[in-house]
């Protein structure tokens, strides 16, 4: 029985951090711990690129767009949503979640969620940085790994194709 994991290899790939300016304080070292944790596992600096939308509501429209681009091995999306008085923090959330989920599923290409959702801004800050690590960082090793497994799982398929000798199109569909 074949196994296939991933490591968290960025040698030779490309990577994308999506990151919401809202929160900022908390973003931008969330940002900054997912190119870090790029570039220290073998991504040159010039193969990661940093795309800034204004919110986390705008995070799912710009990775279709980047993932539109067939450039990147994976996306990592940041943000930090942080609960207040209204109902707004349950749809932001969790409207944003979903569509991140929605690209990467519709474009098969991994999208790695760091997008905090915290009930205070403390909560957050230890989640970019502070006592609980960064999840910038966290979000890039999945996007990695995944990028990674990804191109396994693609070998292993190429490969089974070409063993059966066909060109991993279905043979039957025109008869």
């Amino acid at each position: 029985m074949p196994e296939f994991v991933g490591t968290p290899n960025a040698s030779g790939r490309r990577f994308v951090v999506v990151a919401s300016r809202f929160n900022e304080s908390v973003t931008r070292p969330l940002a900054e711990g997912a190119v870090d944790a790029f570039t220290r596992h073998g991504a040159a600096f010039d193969d990661v690129d940093v795309v800034w939308v204004p919110g986390a509501w705008e995070l799912p429209a710009a990775v279709r767009k980047v993932l539109a681009s067939d450039r990147y091995a994976a996306v990592v999306a940041v943000g930090a949503v942080v609960r207040g008085e209204t109902p707004h923090f349950d749809y932001v959330a969790g409207e944003a979640a979903r569509g991140l989920a929605d690209a990467s599923a519709e474009f098969d290409v991994p999208v790695a969620l760091g997008l905090l959702t915290t009930d205070t801004m403390e909560q957050a800050e230890a989640r970019a940085g502070g006592a609980h690590g960064n999840k910038g960082w966290d979000a890039a090793m999945a996007a990695m790994e995944m990028a990674d497994l990804f191109d396994l799982l693609d070998s292993a398929a190429d490969a089974e194709s070409d063993l059966e000798g066909g060109d991993g199109e279905d043979d039957d569909a025109e008869r």
